[in-house]
């Protein structure tokens, strides 16, 4: 097994905790409903903090990087140092390709809540989805029929951000797959979704909406709705 760059992992953990804000990280905890505590770095800091972290530690080895973005998700003790590994992830768009998936899956399983999942799933596996759609939507299929609730939110917003792009019939599978469920996160997700293409084709949206009102929550019509 490859090994992390730990001097970057370092790093990353001393940018952060130089930024700490103890009287911030309690309500950020609590607002987040996060078992992990936070150092209380908002986002604007935490990018600024880790800018000069990327620039001082470039990685050119795709199993380095996978392995370091591992490395600062499974090993955080701070909230902040899995959004580190997020955006970190976020940098390897040259190594993006089908073989990321159980990373993908790994990451959201063990995540296991909305602001880490959305991360994943709407700057990842969306930009993944649209370059490699023949290996990534049996993929998304899958993981829409999946015990894990993380992974089926996963596949509901698998779209988002693709503008154009989206392919109606997997939307329209993944929604369905949601659909029975009456988890809040699947609903939102679900309404989300449509929400999103309702930007590019309103007319889409709302026929399915009318088409699928038995089947679709309140919530998700909702939302779906919205802005139309």
């Amino acid at each position: 097994m490859t090994a992390p760059d730990l001097a970057l992992v370092d790093a990353v953990r001393a940018a952060l905790g130089a930024q700490a804000d103890a009287g911030r990280a309690p309500a950020m905890r609590a607002y987040m409903k996060s078992e992990m505590p936070f150092l209380g770095v908002a986002k604007p800091a935490r990018v600024a903090a880790l800018r000069p972290v990327w620039a001082a530690h470039p990685l050119a080895d795709r199993e380095v990087w996978e392995a370091t973005v591992r490395a600062l998700y499974d090993d955080a003790a701070y909230r902040e140092e899995r959004y580190a590994a997020l955006a970190l992830l976020d940098r390897g768009k040259r190594w993006r390709d089908a073989s990321l998936v159980p990373l993908l899956e790994h990451l959201v399983v063990t995540g296991a809540w909305w602001d880490l999942v959305d991360e994943v799933a709407g700057r990842t596996v969306s930009p993944l989805r649209r370059a490699f759609p023949t290996e990534m939507d049996p993929v998304i299929r899958l993981w829409s029929r999946s015990d894990d609730l993380w992974l089926r939110r996963t596949s509901v917003l698998s779209q988002l951000g693709a503008r154009g792009d989206v392919d109606r019939d997997l939307l329209a599978d993944v929604v369905l797959a949601a659909a029975p469920s009456t988890e809040f996160f699947l609903r939102k997700a679900v309404g989300w979704a449509l929400r999103d293409l309702a930007h590019r084709d309103p007319a889409w949206v709302r026929a399915f909406v009318a088409e699928h009102e038995a089947d679709l929550s309140p919530l998700s019509r909702r939302e779906a709705l919205k802005n139309l």
